[in-house]
């Protein structure tokens, strides 16, 4: 009898594992190709000069992402999760073949036609991501909201491999910015691991929204530190903001289905992939502020 508790208990641990690893090559399937995107914004810059590819490009994308999660969540208990899944992967793979099979036929050259193109392929990006995202959150959600860690992790080792790799590449030149972008995304890394240490695990819904609120004070804070302070001080705002970023999103995701259960569960995912997405889609559109009186 104790042998087949201990066996039962082995295949559990051993599933569990495997589940993990699958979460985590799926995190990883779902950054790749609007991650890809990103990585090539400067070959863009120079192949489209005239039309801001590296604003456009992500005011085209998120729209389409936060319209068609909210019409998914909307209509989540009517929808074959997996048929939705598998959807969503299929549209990221044809995207992405078709971005390099469009530059290859057009040799690289820029013009109108071209960019239309690209806008295309990164609002099929942005459809695409809002059937994976919720998809699968909705889904480890129902299942064991810890996997939604694993899927998160894939997903910053891309993005913080890409940051070293141009900061590698740029450094002499703009190191500033690309110091910002790479301390934010590192430590935004470690702030998704940080979870795992019970002792600082936010789980009471009541003090995550205390926390999050309490993140509007790097609205002044940046303010000032623009204003007054050095780089040293700015670099240091910018890996909390990371690592605040990292921690809560991790203690959101995981701890918000806790309590509830089939269903419920599936339909909550969701509807944090919406408010995610939206708030994404909030920044992105706010960074156009920073173009007001500078002739663009």
């Amino acid at each position: 009898m104790t042998f087949q508790i201990e066996s039962e208990e082995a295949i559990k641990k051993k599933g569990r594992t495997v589940a993990m690893v699958v979460c985590w090559f799926l995190g990883n399937g779902s950054l790749i190709a609007w991650n890809s995107m990103l990585t090539i914004e400067d070959y863009y810059v120079k192949v489209f000069p005239r039309y801001h590819p590296t604003r456009v490009l992500t005011i085209v994308y998120q729209p389409f992402a936060f319209v068609t999660v909210a019409i998914l969540a909307y209509n989540e208990a009517k929808l074959n999760t997996r048929k939705r899944n598998l959807f969503g992967y299929t549209l990221f793979f044809i995207s992405t073949v078709l971005v390099i099979i469009l530059d290859l036929a057009t040799s690289g050259r820029g013009g109108i036609g071209t960019f239309i193109g690209v806008c295309v392929l990164s609002a099929a990006f942005g459809i695409a991501d809002a059937h994976v995202q919720g998809g699968m959150v909705g889904d480890l959600a129902l299942m064991q909201p810890e996997f939604i860690q694993s899927m998160s992790f894939s997903k910053d080792h891309l993005v913080i491999w890409d940051s070293l790799s141009l900061l590698l590449l740029l450094l002499g030149a703009v190191w500033y910015v690309l110091v910002l972008i790479t301390m934010y995304n590192v430590f935004d890394l470690i702030g998704r691991y940080t979870p795992l240490i019970k002792c600082i695990c936010i789980e009471s819904r009541k003090g995550l929204m205390i926390a999050i609120l309490s993140r509007f004070l790097f609205i002044p804070a940046f303010y000032f530190t623009a204003k007054k302070g050095g780089q040293g001080w700015m670099i240091m705002l910018t890996s909390v903001l990371g690592l605040t970023n990292g921690h809560l999103t991790v203690c959101v995701l995981t701890t918000a289905p806790k309590g509830y259960k089939g269903p419920e569960a599936n339909a909550l995912g969701n509807l944090l992939v919406a408010f995610l997405l939206g708030g994404i889609f909030s920044g992105v559109t706010l960074d156009w502020l920073w173009l007001i009186g500078k002739g663009w």
